[in-house]
């Protein structure tokens, strides 16, 4: 039975890392560093359970599962929701919010602080016309993705960040330790970490890059489904063990420039000042080749998996290669609405989004030991679902919320969730879903039992 090598294993963990880490990944660790300052250990912790931890379970949900995509992984509670969530989900990190943001936050990021003003609108479209034109090439060209991300862009973006962290991290404006945290982080840092894990959006980018990962794989002559799972696992440690060493060293970093920088309005602007302290004029240079270079990879592994994801999906409407060429464009229209935009209208989305994706992830781990049995996946998804429409609805954006009324949803979700205020108004009625529908299984399993018995 073949299995990867360690290089193979090195080369698809950075294929995945690559995919993984783009303009979030950069933007949020810093800025949450900045916010926690000495509570910074908890909120390491917070964010790395979200931003990792659940990430690389989802990637191990689709191995082990011996699934070939997340629609064959959510058919598990139905047919019809398998296509509903797997449509939503990639349309949430493909051409809606995540590859538009990508190029909106290269260029607000690295390109829009070394222009002047009033240009910024063709600059934009200029910038975003190339990066998307760079995308598509690189993804008509999919059996070269371990090569085109593993082996030629993340060595690039790893380099450049690097220089960035060891410059800050080796003359801190401050010791970590020292920083007092803003107001919303004096308590409860861990679950203010935990929410801003969700900005990433790699625990649904998780579910989406599993199977471009089988593929890697299989293309690397690993054929037996238990090896592919094993090596999926194995490499998606790799993977969330650099991903970990990069957020700690991003989240201290943030909180020793509050010595420098008060806390600035997002990571974007923190980066910039932090750069431009320690690497003077060559700081602009470097901060854009690091986040142009970090959203270029992970724009390619999102329109790949999102167009082999609806050609597997609908096999006879258009091909892997028409439909990367309508996400690609698609995305280059949302770009140009601009970056704050996105941001409003793609938390709710998420906080919708989320829940239902880590109970199927969580299901998919732990499925053995109820056999994966489809009224415990429908009974969790139901009541989880039911919750998170009321997280979505609280971060709904203000005038968008005042002007459909629903003052009054979020009175009643106060009231009948535990830890609504702290966005995890869904995690108790998940548990309720859990114990009705192990419940049920039990009792079928006991009913078939008594059958079997008596006849």
């Amino acid at each position: 039975m073949k299995k990867l090598s360690w290089k193979q294993r090195v080369l698809v963990a950075g294929t995945l890392f690559g995919m993984f880490f783009g303009a979030g990944n950069l933007i949020f660790p810093v800025h949450l560093g900045q916010l926690a300052g000495r509570n910074v250990l908890p909120a390491m912790i917070g964010f790395i359970i979200t931003a990792v931890g659940i990430p690389i379970l989802a990637v191990a949900a689709i191995g082990g599962t011996h699934s070939d995509g997340l629609q064959m992984l959510s058919s598990k509670i139905g047919r019809r929701y398998s296509y509903f969530f797997t449509f939503l989900l990639y349309l949430t990190i493909g051409p809606l919010f995540a590859i538009p943001r990508c190029a909106t936050t290269s260029f607000t990021v690295g390109i829009a602080p070394m222009l002047g003003d009033g240009s910024n609108a063709w600059a934009l479209l200029l910038f975003s016309l190339i990066f998307f034109a760079l995308v598509l090439f690189f993804s008509l060209r999919p059996n070269g993705i371990t090569v085109w991300i593993g082996k030629i862009i993340n060595p690039i973006f790893l380099v450049f960040f690097a220089v960035l962290l060891f410059a800050a991290l080796k003359n801190p404006g401050a010791s970590a330790f020292s920083v007092e945290p803003v107001a919303s982080y004096q308590s409860g840092v861990l679950f203010s970490s935990l929410i801003e894990g969700y900005g990433t959006m790699d625990a649904i980018a998780g579910l989406a890059f599993g199977i471009v990962v089988i593929d890697i794989i299989r293309q690397m002559g690993v054929t037996d489904d238990d090896a592919v799972a094993g090596d999926v696992l194995r490499s998606g440690i790799l993977t969330g063990l650099l991903m970990t060493l990069i957020y700690v060293l991003s989240i201290l970093m943030g909180a020793q420039s509050r010595g420098l920088f008060e806390v600035s309005e997002n990571g974007g602007i923190a980066l910039a000042q932090i750069s431009g302290h320690y690497l003077g004029g060559i700081g602009s240079v470097i901060l854009a080749i690091i986040i142009t270079f970090a959203c270029l990879k992970t724009s390619i592994g999102l329109v790949t998996s999102c167009a082999d994801a609806f050609q597997r999906m609908f096999p006879r409407a258009l091909s892997y290669r028409v439909w990367a060429i309508l996400f690609t464009v698609f995305s280059f229209c949302i770009s140009n609405v601009g970056l704050s935009a996105i941001i409003n209208y793609s938390l709710p989305v998420l906080m919708l989004l989320y829940p239902p994706a880590i109970t199927l992830v969580l299901l998919a781990i732990f499925g053995k030991f109820f056999g994966h049995d489809r009224t415990v996946y429908v009974c969790v998804t139901v009541f989880t679902w039911f919750a998170a429409i009321f997280d979505c609805i609280k971060t709904l954006p203000a005038g968008l919320l005042k002007a459909l009324d629903l003052g009054w949803a979020l009175e009643f979700a106060a009231r009948v969730f535990p830890w609504f205020e702290l966005n995890l108004g869904w995690v108790v009625p998940a548990l309720l879903g859990l114990l009705l529908g192990l419940t049920l299984y039990l009792l079928k399993k006991a009913l078939r039992l008594l059958k079997k018995k008596s006849t």
